[in-house]
């Protein structure tokens, strides 16, 4: 019973602390997507051009 007065404090820091490093990271820009927009210019939108009819030469 006297290991929980000490637990209970430990881990209520303990998800505080957690939750001030997950508040940080994300106003700082970690899980920012950087791969995104590198997959999206290899993703063309070739549909659109073969639906479109061909324009004389």
């Amino acid at each position: 019973m006297e290991s929980l007065y000490l637990l209970i404090p430990m881990s209520i820091v303990l998800v505080f602390f957690i939750g001030l490093l997950f508040w940080w990271s994300t106003r700082s820009g970690q899980f920012d997507d950087l791969e995104g927009p590198a997959h999206r210019i290899l993703m063309d939108d070739d549909d659109s051009q073969r639906d479109s009819p061909k324009q004389p030469d």
